[in-house]
Formats: structure tokens, C-alpha cells, sequence
């Protein structure tokens, strides 16, 4: 299907544009795929006002209900509907780009992160995290939870993701604030927003779940019946990609099982790469371009990063272009707005659950991270600055603390 399938609106945006848009956000955006939502929201949401915030939570909630990279899925969708498929891949490739280009130089050894300096700068980078992600969590529970019963469907989606430790537990949360919505949110539903529509036909999300299953059976099939070392590893990202839902670090033990475990490379290798991918911006599933790098089997180098990359975040795409089309329609039904409504309130409570588990526990562990925190917070709520100022703020603040 061609791009004219996808009907833009009057500020339709140039798939250039749209690269260098995701290409800065793929140079800035640190802190994992909970605080890339957040990022998003401030440039598409509140800056550029491309999607509103009703439909930017619709749009969230269905990438986090589906398997993949959420934060990628969500980058995709907007370059889709802003600049149709080439959008869609330029969105892709900007976000990508930088991150897989710098875990492919440290898997050739140029690591730029050691000693307290490095360790101080990772550090600080993860304090812009939660400054991210706390004004993400602000904005989103003043439009989305304005009553008690929405307020009650978002406290009770955070207590199931905290107390519970399987990852599933996420989805769950969604999905209990799908039932509640039509039972808790019927009233004021308003119309849906024109803004999230993509124009995707259902022919076409046929097909692409049909590829997305096909490929998922297929591939250890013909694994087996090649014995080719280019399909097994192909089949290892496709299939860590397919199978992974939550966000990027779940994918990471799906990762290890898969490479570590036939002796593809060593553990110590792994965790190497893993320690880099948590230190550079865009999504994790860029790691697999590290481990595309390194594996021992052919192909591996450049070619094996790309295969890497390409097979990780296939599934992802596919399994959303077939989604898009039934999803639309389905979000114009009254009982569906009401529903939907629900799972808006639920992903400000897995959002608000993040905030505090894994980027607090992991990174506030005293007085003065938590005072450049607080500082980055209030840089991007009272005095709106960039989302690039406050990663420069909290990584030289990082560094500085390790000297002093």
C-alpha cells in the first residue's frame, strides 16, 4: 500500500523532518522506555502539539498492550501518522541510529564510560530519568485522572505493578482498567480525537500479523532444516522481540538464554554490553546491535549488528501495523472511549509505579541526588526548559559529585 493510504492532515510533516525531529531525541533520550514516553510527550505533545494527550495516552496504552519496544512503537506511530511510511521509518531510524552506532563502537572497544567521571555521568543521566519521568507522570495524572474514580483505577493499576514481580503484571493493570472504564468512566465521554488517526487498511494489519505469526513458527523450522548459523541468530532476536512485553529490560533475560546459554558469547561479554546499552540514549533493543557485533557465529561485525537490529524490532512493527487499523475504529465506540479512558488512568499508574521502581530505587540513593532531581523537575515543570538542558544539568551535576 502506498503513502497516499495514509490521509495526512494540513501540517503534514516531511519524512526529513521527521528524521531529524527523532534523530535529536535519539541523541538526548536517556532513562529506559518509561521516561522515552515522557520525552515524547513533552516534544509531541506539549511543544509541537502533533497528538493530543487523550490520544497520546490511547496511543501508549496500545503499545504497551502489544509485544516490543513500547517507546519505539510509539515513536513509529507518530512518524507514521504525520509523514506515512517513510515517516514511519525515518521516525524509526532517527530514534535508533545513535544508540546502535555507539553500542557497535563499544563493542569494537571504544568505551568512553570508566572511572568515577564515567561512573558520575551515568549516573547523573539517570537522575534526568526521573526528572523526566516525575513531570511525565505530573501532566499526564492532571489530564487523565481529574476524578476520584479515575484517580482510584491509576493508584490501583501502581499497586499491582509494585507488589507484584512478574511482568505480565503491567498488562494485567492495563487491561483491569479497560473492564473498569465502561463501569467507572461512562460519563462526559468525549468524542475521539481525529488527531491519532492512521489510516492503515485492514488488509494491510492481515497481512503484517499474519507475517508476524508465520515468521514466529517459521523461523525455528527452517533453522532446523538449514542448520545456517545466519538464520539461528536471526531467530534469537525475532524471537526475543516477539516474545517480550513490559519495555526494553525485559528483554534482557530473553537475550541471555538465547546467546549466553549455546556459548555464542560469554556472560562476561554480555554484561559488558549490558552495562553500556544502560549508558547511552534511545531504546535497549538497540543492545541486540551490540550482541550482533560480538557473537561468535557468522555473520557477525557490521552485518551481524544490522541483522541484530532488524530482527529485534520486526516483530514490534508488524504486530503494531496490524493492530492500528481494528484499534482505530474500535476507540471511536462510546463503550470503547469509556474503556479507553480507563486504560489512560491505568498507564498514569504504571507510569506513577516506574517513577518509583526501577528509576528511584535504582538511582535516588541520597540527599544530593535527589536535590538534582528535584532541580531537574522543576527546570521542565516551572520553567519549561528543554529536555536537553536538564540532561546537561544532571550529568555535569553527576560528575561534579564524584569529585567533591
Amino acid at each position: 500500500m502506498s503513502d497516499d493510504a495514509i490521509e495526512d492532515n494540513k501540517s503534514a510533516t516531511s519524512p526529513a523532518e521527521v528524521l531529524l525531529i527523532f534523530l535529536k531525541l535519539g541523541l538526548t533520550c536517556f532513562g529506559g522506555p518509561i521516561a522515552h514516553i515522557g520525552y515524547f510527550r513533552d516534544e509531541f505533545v506539549v511543544r509541537r502539539k502533533w497528538i493530543d494527550e487523550h490520544a497520546y495516552a490511547d496511543l501508549v496504552g496500545l503499545c504497551q498492550f502489544l509485544p516490543g519496544p513500547a517507546s519505539s512503537q510509539v515513536g513509529f506511530s507518530i512518524g507514521l501518522m504525520r509523514a506515512g511510511y517513510l515517516g514511519a521509518l525515518a521516525a524509526w531510524t532517527g530514534f535508533t541510529l545513535p544508540s546502535a552506532v555507539i553500542l557497535v563502537l563499544f563493542a569494537y572497544g571504544a568505551s568512553a564510560l570508566s572511572g568515577s567521571v564515567g561512573a558520575g555521568l551515568l549516573h547523573g543521566l539517570k537522575l534526568t530519568a526521573v526528572a523526566i519521568v516525575a513531570q511525565a507522570v505530573w501532566g499526564m495524572a492532571r489530564n487523565l485522572c481529574p476524578d476520584r474514580e479515575r484517580a482510584s483505577i491509576a493508584v490501583i493499576a501502581a499497586l499491582i505493578i509494585l507488589f507484584s514481580t512478574a511482568s505480565i503484571a503491567q498488562i494485567g493493570a492495563i487491561v483491569l482498567g479497560g473492564l473498569a472504564g465502561p463501569w467507572l468512566c461512562r460519563s462526559e465521554v468525549p468524542a475521539a480525537s481525529g488527531h491519532v488517526e492512521i489510516r492503515v487498511s485492514r488488509t494491510v494489519g492481515l497481512i503484517t500479523l499474519g507475517m508476524f505469526f508465520v515468521l514466529l513458527a517459521g523461523l525455528p523450522a527452517l533453522r532446523g532444516l538449514t542448520g545456517s548459523t545466519g538464520v539461528a541468530l536471526f531467530d534469537a532476536f525475532y524471537r526475543s522481540g516477539a516474545l517480550v512485553f513490559g519495555g526494553g529490560h525485559v528483554v534482557l533475560p530473553l537475550l541471555r538464554e538465547a546467546f549466553v546459554a549455546p556459548g555464542w558469547l560469554s556472560d562476561d561479554a554480555f554484561l559488558a554490553g549490558y552495562g553500556a546499552a544502560q549508558a547511552v540514549p534511545g531504546p535497549l533493543f538497540t543492545f541486540a546491535a551490540y550482541l550482533g557485533t560480538v557473537v561468535s557465529p557468522e555473520p557477525h561485525g557490521l552485518a551481524g549488528a544490522a541483522l541484530g537490529l532488524i530482527g529485534i524490532f520486526l516483530p514490534g512493527i508488524l504486530i503494531l501495523l496490524g493492530a492500528l487499523p481494528f484499534w482505530d475504529t474500535f476507540r471511536k465506540r462510546a463503550g470503547a472511549q469509556a474503556m479507553m479512558r480507563g486504560v489512560n488512568a491505568a498507564v498514569v499508574g504504571v507510569l506513577g509505579a516506574a517513577l518509583y521502581d526501577p528509576l528511584w530505587t535504582t538511582t535516588v540513593h541520597s540527599p544530593r541526588d535527589f536535590g538534582i532531581a528535584l532541580v531537574g523537575f522543576v527546570l521542565l515543570i516551572a520553567w519549561r526548559a528543554p529536555p536537553l538542558i536538564v540532561v546537561a544539568f544532571s550529568a555535569a551535576a553527576g560528575m561534579t559529585m564524584t569529585l567533591v
